[in-house]
């Protein structure tokens, strides 16, 4: 991992209440084994390799521009999907039209049937869908296991008054978070950084605990924004490996990245955008030589029926 540290307090998550009270976490001395297997028993409808979200003629425009037209592709249980696309393609402009950061001009975003559209950004999470982004946002004078806690509140059942008056129930919750946020950190390989101010890690490991915040809110579908953004090439074979044990622990990936061969190394499907339009949806070998793709990211000029460029 990279030495660098982060010299500014990155800003408060745009997906957690910035009025949000904390309470101080500690790691006690009694901490249990960490858990094998990080992925919760959540309760998913859909059979693996079944269609967990779909878009359909999903649509975004800002004013005049059409930044997203369009657009179809399902994301199957199981699987890592890699969203790429040159530079303005509408992959981002995806990836929060999913998670409400943006509404849809048209179209429509279901997971398990269920319509996205509409809901608050807090009830997007708890339907299930967690993303990172391309700058990282953490809370930067919170230790890390502090940040993964508050991931956990997503899911956590305590009343206001019950926290407050300290309830058997926050009690229960709070324990549990704190053996869960353990797990987690030791899942994404920084355990031993549990009570160092986040923005005092690496950034690579801030990456990494991000990536624990996100499955804290126990997602059937993780959404990662150029993780590999900034990483050296050891760095970014450590993060496949880790996009692959997410994968494998039960979970569904969808990835945005502009490196690839980490993509073409990761992913087990592969949508291609350019100029908010899918031009491809196939398996990554298939992608790298596909005529639309390679003139996509080359400018290779397309030719006229008559043979002329």
């Amino acid at each position: 991992m990279t030495d660098s540290t982060n010299d500014q307090t990155p800003p408060v998550p745009a997906d957690v209440d910035a009025d949000v009270d904390v309470d101080v976490v500690t790691v006690p001395d009694d901490l249990p084994d960490i858990a094998e297997v990080v992925a919760p028993d959540r309760e998913i409808s859909v059979a693996v390799g079944e269609p967990l979200v779909r878009l359909d003629e999903l649509t975004v425009e800002f004013g005049g521009l059409t930044a997203l037209d369009h657009v179809t592709f399902d994301i199957r249980r199981g699987e890592i999907l890699g969203l790429i696309g040159p530079n303005g393609a509408g992959k981002t402009t995806c990836f929060n039209a999913m998670t409400g950061v943006y509404k849809p001009s048209h179209g429509t975003v279901t997971m398990e049937g269920a319509s996205l559209l509409g809901k608050k950004k807090h009830a997007i999470t708890r339907a299930g869908v967690a993303r990172t982004f391309q700058n990282i946002r953490l809370f930067g004078e919170m230790t890390a296991l502090e940040n993964v806690v508050v991931g956990l509140d997503a899911r956590h059942r305590t009343s206001v008054p019950g926290a407050i008056f300290r309830t058997p129930r926050h009690l229960r919750e709070e324990r549990e978070s704190i053996d869960r946020g353990m797990a987690l950190l030791e899942f994404v390989g920084i355990a031993d950084k549990a009570t160092a101010p986040s923005r005092s890690l690496p950034y690579g490991y801030q990456r990494r605990l991000e990536i624990a915040r996100a499955l804290a809110t126990e997602p059937k579908l993780l959404c990662l924004d150029e993780p590999a953004a900034g990483f050296n090439p050891a760095e970014k074979q450590e993060l496949m490996q880790l996009i692959r044990t997410i994968r494998d622990d039960g979970y569904t990936v969808l990835l945005i990245e502009h490196d690839m061969k980490l993509v073409m190394g990761v992913t087990d499907r592969i949508v291609v955008l350019e100029f908010g339009r899918k031009i491809a949806d196939d398996v990554p070998v298939k992608i790298q030589q596909d005529p639309a793709v390679i003139a996509a990211y080359l400018g290779v000029e397309e030719e006229d029926d008559d043979g002329a460029a």
